[in-house]
């Protein structure tokens, strides 16, 4: 059976979520990264083959450098730089920032490229730990999403959000039982250990 063309599924967009698109930072959405403590960047290898990764810090931990260039510091992770090494062969990325309490997020894309400027490293330090690099991207698209997707999630609201860490196993549990390499004690202690004293 033949998929209906996509056009037939759905209505045409209002002129007003087209007309939300812009091709810089404005006011609002710079205020609303500067309150953001959390982000997904989105990023493809040449092949296309996806990526999206977890980016947080305080709020106002992406830099608004002017209406077309964004900062954002890479913190201490894993070490697999699967987002660096996919911007290396295809710079188009996408970011979608959240704000603790409001549904309503926001998402960027553009151009990026990963940089080493000691005098930027410098100005993005945390506690005198400077970030290895930052991604610089150049913006080309923002708008705002409506809040239905969180709000049918309950991210902010549900009164049973707090309880489904107890149905969720400990990152320690996952790593020793995905891995079979480490035991389960040992994968809590790097846990904590690396939560503890390798944020920055």
């Amino acid at each position: 059976m033949d998929c209906p063309a996509l056009n037939d599924l759905y209505a045409v967009p209002s002129e007003l979520a087209l007309a939300k698109q812009l091709d810089h930072v404005d006011t609002h959405a710079a205020r609303f990264i500067a309150a953001s403590p959390f982000l997904v960047l989105a990023s493809a290898d040449r092949e296309g083959r996806c990526d999206a990764s977890p980016r947080g810090d305080a709020p106002g931990f992406v830099q608004v450098a002017h209406e077309r260039l964004l900062r954002l510091p890479d913190r201490p992770g894993n070490n697999r730089i699967d987002s660096l090494r996919n911007i290396e062969s295809n710079p188009q990325v996408g970011l979608l920032f959240f704000v603790p309490g409001v549904i309503e997020t926001l998402r960027v894309n553009g151009q990026a490229r990963w940089v080493a400027d000691p005098a930027l490293l410098d100005q993005m330090a945390v506690d005198g730990k400077r970030p290895r690099s930052i991604l610089e991207i150049s913006v080309t698209e923002v708008f705002f999403h409506c809040g239905k997707a969180l709000k049918r999630g309950a991210l902010w609201e549900s009164p049973e959000a707090g309880g489904a860490r107890a149905d969720i196993p400990s990152l320690g549990r996952i790593l020793a039982d995905q891995t079979g390499r480490i035991g389960v004690e040992e994968a809590e202690a790097r846990v904590t250990e690396a939560y503890a004293k390798h944020l920055y």
